[in-house]
């Protein structure tokens, strides 16, 4: 039996559920939902803004024992409690063999994720390049992350990364994933972008109006609308903002 993936899958209690028009259950990743599996390198969700995808990646964090804002599993820390009760109705289903090491990457907390690592410095600067991650950019204290804490042999969720990383920065992201991932490591990935997108062989689920559905990396709109308006960006910026900028050019 392979060690990989270390979170095969989770099943959702959907019967245990009191109301499944509240929030987070009205959510469209949780239309349909019964059983995700889990691809043992890298798994992408992808969806409009509000679709949930964030909401379940937190789940499963949570679900794994991980912070809610983001850190490892010592990372001991609440700003405020606002998750949602995903969670509680995810039963995940695991590998034979744990993790070595893991991470939630959220971009949106990871400003308190800092803080909390300086509020326990020199400790908290170790694995960070023995520097402070408020004293670095956002994209260098995310590289830093990816280049200096995660270890490989481990389970890692990601939200939104590239959130700080520029197009240079996510293509070294590409690189530092395929080596935690050649270290036996495993994604799960939240992202709206087509360079993330296209490591080779990872599993894209889409949340679409009816749920998650698994797609090929072309067939994502993210890949098929940049694609587009690279190759023609002018015609699209004339169709887009014709009349304003028959305006400006008078």
């Amino acid at each position: 039996m392979e060690a990989l993936p270390y979170l095969r899958q989770v099943e959702f209690r959907r019967k245990e559920v009191a109301d499944l028009s509240a929030y987070p259950f009205c959510l469209p990743v949780v239309t349909g939902l019964q059983t995700l599996q889990f691809h043992p390198a890298v798994t992408f969700l992808v969806g409009e803004n509000g679709s949930g995808k964030s909401t379940l990646i937190e789940a499963l964090a949570l679900v794994m024992g991980l912070n809610s804002e983001g850190g490892n599993r010592n990372t001991s820390f609440a700003t405020e409690t606002t998750h949602s009760e995903l969670w509680r109705y995810l039963k995940p289903v695991k590998s034979f063999k744990r993790p070595k090491d893991w991470y939630f990457l959220r971009a949106e907390s990871f400003y308190n994720v800092a803080s909390y690592m300086d509020s326990i410095m020199p400790a908290g600067m170790q694995g960070y390049g023995g520097k402070s991650l408020h004293r670095q950019s956002h994209g260098e204290s995310f590289m830093a992350v990816l280049a200096q804490k995660l270890h490989g042999g481990g389970l890692y969720l990601f939200d939104e990364p590239e959130a700080a990383l520029s197009p240079t920065r996510q293509l070294s992201a590409l690189v530092e994933i395929h080596r935690l991932v050649q270290a036996q490591s495993q994604f799960i990935i939240a992202t709206h972008s087509p360079i993330l997108l296209s490591y080779p062989n990872a599993k894209i689920l889409q949340i679409g109006p009816a749920g998650l559905q698994e797609v090929a990396y072309t067939d994502t709109e993210h890949y098929q609308v940049t694609r587009g308006f690279l190759n023609r960006h002018e015609r699209m910026l004339e169709e887009l903002l014709g009349a304003g900028l028959e305006a400006d050019e008078s």
